[in-house]
């Protein structure tokens, strides 16, 4: 009788134990949307292989709490819409454990009003327009510099270079608008002259009027807030005036190697004002240059670097609060100071972001190279 009170007894242990494992052994599940078509197709793609890089480097470590971590995400066709719905999903039918947010401002906004709902913290991976953090939501959490600190090195530049003529060409959407306002309020800092001042159609190609405008006006220096396919053919109408500034500036588009393989020559002299650059200065971004370039055949554009950013500051949260309970993981994303691959990690009480770097990159003679801050710039700039 008592052996087999022991036999019963080892048994229900057993069975006890191999539930633990079972339950142990299932992936933390992070969701996230990407703009894998659409016009944000190529920035999407990156962002979610450097999230998916993240994953497998953290994998290959060991685990997050005892277990593997799993993406699981969906194409949101570049959409704000379609977007919220699919984080709708992730959190409801999914029951996702982590989120990530998307690439976008107007995406992330769109999202992060589910997030919200649910009272689900998100790390925004792409996203910089401030209207997000001035929404009143208490689970968003940037990573990337506000969008209006982006023309800052540039236009601290054109100071020094005794440069008052300022352009502004931007797209009319959350984060090329914000980037406009805030060189608006540095130019007048410096007493600078707006003597353009453009914004058009998120999905126009078409840049002969603007180009031929901009010429007309003889503007020092010209600030553009662009994405890729508009940055692209905006310097390339601009080129074909032949009218070329001191200083030519772009967001986004120049940071990706396509910008020149399809500009050729044209994209030389062309700064970008970036949120992250790989440099022989910069320890982590050079390791994760090569290591992505090792893995998946290409560079890194800064948009991986925002994907395995994100995770990390994800990462570091959970780590930190020793659980996937939203309320404590939550509390670590306000509060914690950390440094991660895309730079300073650090948000105040709505979540913006106060402590992260901007930099600017040149194309010369066909190469991409980090150029501000003086401290770990590649090279000198070229004019």
């Amino acid at each position: 009788m008592q052996c087999r009170a022991f036999s019963i007894a080892l048994a229900g242990i057993c069975f006890l134990l191999g539930m633990q494992y079972a339950l142990a052994a299932e992936p933390i599940r992070v969701g996230v949307t990407a703009s894998l078509t659409g016009d944000f197709a190529e920035l999407g793609r990156d962002q979610l292989t450097g999230i998916q890089m993240w994953a497998d480097d953290l994998n290959a470590r060991g685990a997050l709490l005892g277990r593997k971590v799993e993406i699981v995400h969906y194409d949101d066709a570049s959409d704000a819409g379609k977007s919220a719905a699919l984080y709708e999903r992730l959190i409801s039918q999914d029951g996702v454990d982590l989120l990530l947010g998307p690439y976008s401002s107007a995406l992330t906004l769109a999202a992060s009003r589910v997030a919200e709902r649910h009272n689900f913290p998100m790390v925004a991976t792409g996203a910089s327009s401030e209207t997000i953090w001035d929404q009143g939501f208490s689970n968003i959490f940037q990573i990337d510099a506000p969008a209006g600190d982006y023309m800052k090195l540039p236009l601290e530049l054109a100071n020094d270079k005794g440069l008052k003529r300022i352009a502004l060409v931007y797209a009319d959407t959350e984060f090329p608008r914000e980037v406009a306002e805030g060189a608006r309020k540095m130019a007048a800092s410096h007493g600078m002259q707006i003597v353009f001042d453009e914004a058009y159609p998120q999905e126009n190609l078409e840049f002969a009027g603007i180009a031929g405008r901009l010429k007309a006006a003889s503007p020092d220096v010209v600030l553009g807030g662009t994405y890729f396919n508009d940055s692209v053919e905006l310097v390339r109408a601009i080129r074909k005036t032949g009218f070329r500034p001191e200083i030519l500036v772009m967001t986004v588009g120049p940071a990706q190697e396509d910008f020149g393989r399809q500009l050729g020559d044209d994209a030389n002299d062309v700064m970008g004002a970036i949120a992250w650059m790989r440099s022989g200065k910069m320890p982590l971004a050079y390791d994760f240059s090569f290591r992505y370039k090792e893995k998946y055949g290409h560079n890194a554009a800064v948009h991986a670097a925002y994907g395995y950013g994100g995770g990390q500051v994800l990462e570091a949260a959970v780590r930190l609060a020793g659980a996937l309970d939203r309320d404590a993981v939550r509390e670590q994303l306000k509060t914690m100071k950390f440094r991660s691959l895309l730079g300073h990690y650090r948000v105040d009480e709505t979540g913006r972001q106060i402590a992260k770097e901007t930099y600017v990159m040149q194309w010369q003679d066909g190469y991409r190279l980090l150029v501000m801050p003086e401290d770990i710039a590649d090279n000198s700039i070229k004019y």
